[in-house]
């Protein structure tokens, strides 16, 4: 049984990771913290998962949360995980971090866009990217798991296939992004109140969203070209969800049969990654850790369709995958019956 710990317990990512825990057979949460100082029940702060813990939120520094735990799951915000992970590993136990702390490999990089200095740099080059269906050979040994965004686990998955074949140009890539609130997390903000959002559809962040650099990253390395793509993300008024409409530029003449094959092979065996006939939507999705994909033509241009949830695949829900490659596990353990 693993010793489980969350810093960070109050979000919604974490209240993804304990609603899946609660079910793992092989995981116990044994920690979680709060900077309150009132200790308060975890039902309290969810009160979803009344009955499922009898755990309380504590105070607890990262080097006190590491000494009691296995596993850390780190849900802190960005700048805010660098001056926890190295606490935690030095307490002996693995990480795996669901900021974006880890996730690029240049201090320079993480520097521009996040307008911080790192603080750990070092770790940057030895930190796993936590996406299984590409780095699942490299997770079950890794200290410390990147664990992906949202925006970026769909939009990977999506090109992946494609890019790796040589089938498509690894620049002008297109990304068309469509997000559920619950993305910008469980903070109040005036742009997230309901009364901004319902009813309403905007962009947000063009030409700097800060997933822009980790979904070049890691499609160079998937197609070993250096990757360019235009990211355009929207909030729209939903909870949950995440939905993309991918526009690349496709090398030579292939139908949609052909290239659905393509990324049926490239994902067996992958059992969160569903290639589709109908176009998914984020409902197909909900709830799950699954990633639909599928492609079509509108005249020539290739466009590939793929939904997530953003706060379980895209979130908690592949952190419990990697937990579970970390562990030697099953990594469809706690989501789906092995």
């Amino acid at each position: 049984m693993a010793r489980i710990a969350i810093l960070g317990a109050t979000g919604y990512t974490a209240l993804e990771l304990l609603k899946i825990l609660a079910r793992h057979p092989q995981a116990e949460v044994v920690a979680a913290t709060t900077r309150q100082e009132n200790r308060p029940h975890i039902s309290s702060i969810h009160p979803s998962i009344t009955g499922l813990f009898d755990l309380r939120c504590e105070n607890l520094n990262a080097e006190q949360a590491g000494k009691m735990c296995d596993i850390a799951f780190c849900c802190l915000p960005h700048t805010a995980s660098m001056e926890a992970v190295p606490q935690l590993l030095d307490a002996g136990c693995r990480v795996v971090d669901l900021s974006a702390d880890y996730r690029l490999t240049d201090p320079g990089v993480y520097e521009t866009w996040y307008e911080h200095v790192h603080t750990d740099p070092t770790r940057l080059t030895t930190a796993v990217y936590g996406l299984p269906e590409i780095y699942a050979d490299k997770i079950p040994s890794a200290e410390l798991v990147a664990n992906p965004g949202c925006y970026t686990s769909t939009s990977i998955l999506a090109v992946a296939p494609l890019l790796a074949e040589k089938l498509i140009e690894p620049t002008g890539i297109i990304i068309d992004a469509k997000s559920g609130i619950s993305g910008a997390g469980r903070t109040p903000k005036l742009s997230n109140l309901f009364s901004e959002c319902n009813e309403s559809v905007t962009a947000y962040s063009i030409g700097k969203h800060r997933h822009t650099p980790e979904i070049e990253q890691v499609l160079t390395d998937i197609g070993g070209a250096a990757v360019q793509v235009a990211f355009n993300p929207h909030l729209m008024p939903m909870d949950r969800g995440i939905f993309c409409s991918i526009y690349p530029r496709l090398k030579g003449k292939h139908t949609q049969a052909e290239l659905l094959a393509v990324f049926r092979k490239f994902y067996t065996g992958q059992p969160f990654v569903r290639v589709v006939d109908h176009i998914p939507t984020t409902k197909d999705v909900s709830f799950t850790n699954f990633c639909d994909i599928t492609v079509r033509f509108n005249r020539d241009q290739l466009v590939i369709f793929a939904a997530i949830d953003n706060l379980i695949k895209g979130a908690s829900g592949v952190a419990v995958q990697n937990m579970n490659l970390m562990l030697g596990l099953d990594q469809r353990m706690g989501m789906l019956k092995c």
